[in-house]
């Protein structure tokens, strides 16, 4: 039995997120995930929730070196409020260039920085839950004034849960010691990785903090390649090898190659993007890559591949795709009731 989330496209525009959250809700999803990336990701979240009554919906995940704490923790809080707690947040670090460069904000050891920016995050909380005097002090921030006029006062739900997206060791470390969960990105996702990799990071991390192992979420950024027919499906399966070839032009995410025993297209992608080859990228990534990545079927089929694919990560939460085309709405839906059954 799994939990299984909806993503939200990248590119969609914040009016259509309401019908968007809706239809996810009504095909049976038991979360959606909105991005923070063409556009705000606590607004996208803020239209989801106030267009349903029932599912999940968190951001995965919100750049967070680019807000401040307090600015996070607020919106937060409200969308918790607002939604009787079905808000669930997600932190990113993003990268360097695009921190100082897209953001103009400050970049700094990045681990060090969201484990400052956790212990802020509920700081803050405590304050708004419980009226009692703020005072953080980390390497990072300090929050040492919260006028009573600026507290937004106690929730009946509990706080937002928070989770990082994490690739490398020391942030995956991060989210079993300090965060409630862990979101996995598409490249780290592979069975053999989270079994072998991803797993014994998160447990080391969580029992050098004293807790519980078993208590850390592990939300999913599996990409599925699924659909109608066998047209449909191999349709999809060349969207995501396109995007795989993207995905692993950047050397951050090598890790899963070098498990693999693929680290040399990781460099021969980076080395396309120097020359501008975008469009032969694809072909780095073949078939035995790409199954390895993505689980490809019919809506018929899939619901147990992804079952039997998952099998031996206890308490996954999945990622599947909503279709394209509102007609396969039907049949998606019962794949995601058998993957909850």
């Amino acid at each position: 039995m799994f939990t299984v989330y909806a993503s939200t496209p990248e590119n969609m525009q914040p009016g259509d997120v309401a019908d968007y959250a809706r239809r996810a809700e009504a095909m049976g999803f038991d979360g959606l995930n909105v991005p923070d990336a063409i556009h705000d990701g606590l607004l996208l979240s803020a239209l989801a929730l106030n267009a349903t009554r029932r599912i999940k919906v968190g951001t995965g995940v919100l750049v967070a070196f680019a807000r401040s704490p307090m600015v996070t923790a607020l919106a937060a809080w409200d969308l918790q409020r607002m939604s009787g707690g079905r808000f669930e947040l997600g932190l990113g670090t993003q990268i360097k260039s695009n921190i100082e460069d897209r953001y103009s904000s400050r970049w700094t050891k990045p681990m060090p920085q969201m484990r400052d920016y956790i212990g802020a995050l509920r700081a803050i909380f405590h304050s708004f839950q419980t009226a009692e005097p703020l005072d953080y002090h980390s390497d990072n921030y300090r929050f040492t004034r919260l006028q009573p006029f600026f507290n937004p006062g106690p929730i009946e739900s509990e706080p937002p849960p928070i989770y990082i997206g994490a690739v490398g060791p020391l942030m995956t470390k991060l989210a079993g010691s300090d965060a409630d969960g862990m979101i996995t990105h598409p490249t780290n996702t592979p069975p053999a990785y989270l079994e072998q990799v991803t797993l014994p990071r998160l447990v080391a991390g969580a029992e050098k903090a004293g807790k519980n192992p078993a208590d850390t979420r592990l939300i999913l950024g599996n990409l599925v390649a699924t659909g109608r027919d066998v047209k449909a499906v191999e349709k999809a399966r060349e969207k995501q090898r396109e995007l795989l070839g993207f995905l692993y032009s950047t050397p951050a995410y090598w890790p899963s190659l070098e498990l693999f025993g693929w680290q040399d297209r990781g460099e021969k992608l980076r080395e396309m993007t120097r020359s501008g080859d975008w469009s032969a990228m694809k072909e780095v990534v073949d078939d035995e890559m790409l199954d390895t990545f993505v689980p490809s079927g019919s809506y018929d089929e899939i619901a147990g591949m992804i079952k039997q694919r998952y099998s031996g990560i206890p308490g996954a939460i999945v990622n599947f795709p909503i279709p394209a085309d509102p007609a396969d709405d039907a049949a998606a839906a019962q794949a995601i009731a058998t993957l909850k059954g």
